[in-house]
Formats: C-alpha cells, structure tokens, sequence
C-alpha cells in the first residue's frame, strides 16, 4: 500500500549520515510527499542531506543541535514551524549503542550516555513538539524507536535495553496523555538492522539475519500515516528473520 504523505510537515532526527536508519526514514517521508526538517547534532551531515534530498526534489529544511538538550529539540520545532508552517509527523530516530558486556561493568559515565542518547533524545524531543502538533485542533503522529531489547531480554545489553525500555514507557505514557488530543504516539523495536555501521561493525556473513531498512523505512510510514489512524501506544517488534 503506497502511503500519501502530502501537505504533511514531517521531523525526523538521527538524519546526518548516509546509509543509516535516519537517513532512509527522512528520504522515505519525503518521497511520501511530506516536507521534511531533519535534526542532528552533525551539522556538515545534515547540511549535505539537504543538498542530497533537494536533488531528488525533496523539500527539506535542517536544524542541527545536541538532541540531549532540551534547547536543541525546541529549536528543531520551531525551525520546522517557520520553514514549513506546521507539524505534523515526528520521527525519534536518534540514538546509538555504547555498550555491551557484563552488567557489574557499566560505567556510570556509559549508562549516562545510553540514557541521553537514546532517552532524553526521545523524551525532549516529544516535549518539544506536543504543543505544535496540538495547534491545528490536534492530531499527528509521533513515532519513536524502541529496539526489540525493549521487547526481549538479551545478555550484556542493559544499559542500552534500560534505555531503549524508557523510550518504549514514554510511548505508551504519551499515547494515553494525548488520546482524546488526538496525537497517536507509537514506537517501532527492531532487532539488529542491515545498517552501513552495523555492517562494518560486525562483518557478517551471508546467513546472518538482518531486519532491512526499508522494512523499517515501510513500518514507519505506515505509522505515521492516517492508515494507522486506529493505532497508538504500541511497540511494534521488528524481527525479519531474526525472529
């Protein structure tokens, strides 16, 4: 099913390099028909971005800040507000993965910066942007990403699956808050995705499962569209063949 996101005012964070998940969502949106404002703390990336989408006829506008801060998110809001008029759809891509092995041995310092990356990012964000999607009478779509740590427990990950589980409880939190406001607030938990880092990270082989990113990339559309109009507070599990 084709998803029309025209007219729509989509932001989208995590957007700066090529080839992962934020990069494919925004270019997704904005082939939908949505025009975009792309956040990152990578302001080379994201000016490139735009440049890459303008190309391709995609109307997209750049904000780039620490998304740790409050100020940052703010200012994404209202750059999306006065390039595009409006918000509709947000997408809470950014995040990252700083830590894996033993639970005695997370850092103070690394479960901080799984907690901000991958929560505050989300949390300042969705504050953020409430307002601006309540001022046309309401309505929109918020879509969050969990991860499937959030969904299943897996070894040497708690830092990362605390966070990622704080993302999932924000989601059903917000979703309850803002459902007579209309504002939908979902969250898709993929499992490992066919990324360039994750690539380059894990030189897998050719039978190592992978969710796609235009699995992802479809899932996200749909959520943020009004196909899903019935859909709020879920945390959809993404496993491919990692099932």
């Amino acid at each position: 099913m084709a998803v029309d996101l025209a007219g729509k005012v989509a932001l989208v964070t995590g957007v700066g390099r090529v080839g992962q998940i934020g990069h494919a969502v925004a270019r997704g949106l904005g082939r939908a028909g949505a025009k975009l404002l792309l956040a990152d703390v990578n302001a080379v990336g994201l000016a490139d971005r735009v440049k890459e989408f303008a190309a391709e006829g995609l109307a997209a506008k750049a904000s780039a800040g620490d998304l740790t801060q409050p100020d940052a998110a703010r200012a994404a809001v209202a750059a999306a507000r006065a390039q595009h008029g409006r918000l509709d759809v947000v997408v809470n891509v950014a995040g990252g993965f700083f830590s894996f092995g033993p639970f005695t041995e997370v850092t103070p310092e690394i479960l901080e910066r799984e907690l901000s990356v991958n929560f505050k990012t989300a949390f300042f964000m969705c504050q953020a942007a409430v307002p601006a999607l309540l001022e046309h009478g309401g309505g929109g779509a918020i879509v969050n990403f969990a991860s499937i740590a959030a969904v299943r427990s897996l070894m040497h990950m708690a830092g990362y699956s605390a966070a990622k589980s704080a993302v999932a409880g924000l989601t059903r939190a917000l979703a309850r808050e803002y459902r007579d406001a209309g504002i939908r607030v979902n969250a898709v938990a993929p499992a490992t995705v066919r990324t360039a880092d994750n690539l380059a990270q894990m030189q897998p082989d050719p039978k190592t499962p992978f969710v796609e990113i235009e699995e992802v990339v479809q899932t996200v559309l749909f959520l943020a569209s009004d196909a899903a109009s019935g859909i709020t507070g879920q945390i959809v599990p993404m496993t491919g063949k990692a099932y």
